[in-house]
This record gives C-alpha cells, structure tokens and sequence, in this order.
C-alpha cells in the first residue's frame, strides 16, 4: 500500500493549491446560488410552474429567494477580494491574461481539431487565461451593479430612472454572458486533452506526464526550481560539513 501511494506521488503533480481549489469552488457555489435565486425574481419559476416540481417550492417564495440572493453576493465579493489580494501578496499572476494570447489560443484549438502541434503552454493555457479574463469581468460587472441595485434600495436614495434602466440592463447582459462562459469553460472539457486537468480541481494534484507534455514551460519551471533547491540544501550540507567536521 505504501509502495502504491508513493508511486503515486511520484507520477502526479500539485496543479491547484488549497487555496486555488477554496476559491474556485467557493465562487461555483456563489455564482449558482445567484443565477438560481436571480431567475427566481422574475419570477420565471411560478410562470412556468417550476415550483410544481417535488422540493421547489421554495423558489417561488420571494423572500428566501432574495435573502440567499443577497447572502450569495456577500459570498461572491468576499470570495473575490479574496482572490485578488491573495494574487498580488503572492505574486501569482499567472492566471491573468498575456499579450498573444488570442493567437495562442486559436492556434491551440486548431491542434486539437487538426491533432496537430500545439505551441508550448506555461500552467495555464492561453484560452484559459482569457476564459478568467471573460468570466471575471463579468463577475465585477454583476458586483458593481448588483450592489447599485441593492442601493436604490436605501431609504432616501433616488437615483435617475434612465440610470436604473441601463444599470439593470448591464446587470440582465452580465448574467447572460457569465452563463455562456460557464458553458464555455464546462465545454472545453468535451475535448479528450483537458480532461487530465480535472483531478486538479479536486484534489490538486494532475499527472506528471501530462504536465511535462502539455505545459511545458510551467514544467521546466519548476524543475529549474527543484533543482535550485536541491543545489542550496546540498550548499548548505557542506557548509555544515566544514564548520562541524566531526558530526
């Protein structure tokens, strides 16, 4: 069994951290608590008698749909400032979009529709990071106005209705964009080369010889990393070997 697990180890590699893995989820559960509770304001759910359904009809009730809405965006935020503080105390940046990635992109989809070669990739691939950029711009743009349209709420505010107009209809496009993305990010698992990058989601770790294969650049990354480690602990072995000969 012992042998089993460090064989195991040793054919895998950590992908997604805890903390990666604590905001992708957490941001997943926010989003669909929102796009359920949201359509519930409209109400789509009594006009199509989804409320009729066994354990729905909760979502016909107003108020518990706009409370979890509410509780869902307060979720989201923190999730967000999160994520973003997180990024910038740790210098990750990786994730974040890079001129050449639309090229880079197209030329990877290609490869995968043509089987053919694709360009070397760093731990994210560029659709990737420009499915992030696409997501999390509509995320903010559903915080800023979701929290104006929280705002109008407050007793004394009277903002314009043309304002409220366009704020909601920024709002409503935000949703629908944000849904398409998630079907796009979901999507991309239909094609057989992103579906070693599952397990990472989940438990963090990806095989290793997909990782050399297919991120290459993030690969010899962390090889140069590992032995620059490796060659530091040895330094330092010495030096202990000559200040203390005798041990």
């Amino acid at each position: 069994m012992t042998t089993t697990t460090r064989k195991s180890k040793r054919e895998t590699i950590l992908r997604q951290s805890l903390i990666n893995r604590f905001v992708h989820w957490t941001t997943a559960l926010a989003i669909f608590l929102l796009i359920l509770t949201g359509f519930g304001q409209m109400p789509l759910y009594n006009r199509y008698n989804v409320t009729k359904l066994p354990g729905a009809e909760w979502l016909g009730d107003y108020f518990i749909t706009i409370s979890l809405h509410y509780l869902a965006a307060v979720l989201l935020i923190f999730v967000v400032f999160f994520h973003i503080v997180n990024a910038f105390i740790r210098k990750q940046f990786d994730i974040f979009p890079r001129r050449g990635d639309i090229k880079e992109s197209y030329l990877i989809i290609k490869a995968m529709f043509t089987k053919g070669q694709e360009p070397p990739s760093d731990k994210y691939l560029a659709e990737q990071r420009l499915a992030y950029f696409f997501i999390g711009f509509n995320v903010l743009l559903l915080i800023i106005t979701g929290l104006i349209k929280m705002y109008k709420n407050v007793p004394g505010v009277d903002l314009p209705h043309s304002f409220l107009f366009w704020n909601t209809m920024l709002h409503n496009i935000g949703t629908v964009l944000l849904i398409l993305g998630i079907i796009g990010h979901l999507a991309a698992f239909i094609f057989k080369e992103n579906r070693a990058l599952l397990p990472g989601m989940f438990t963090g770790y990806i095989d290793r010889g997909y990782a050399k294969h297919r991120h290459v650049l993030w690969y010899r990354k962390l090889e140069a990393g590992s032995h620059e480690s490796e060659g530091h602990h040895s330094e330092e072995q010495h030096r202990d070997g000559t200040i203390h000969p005798g041990c």
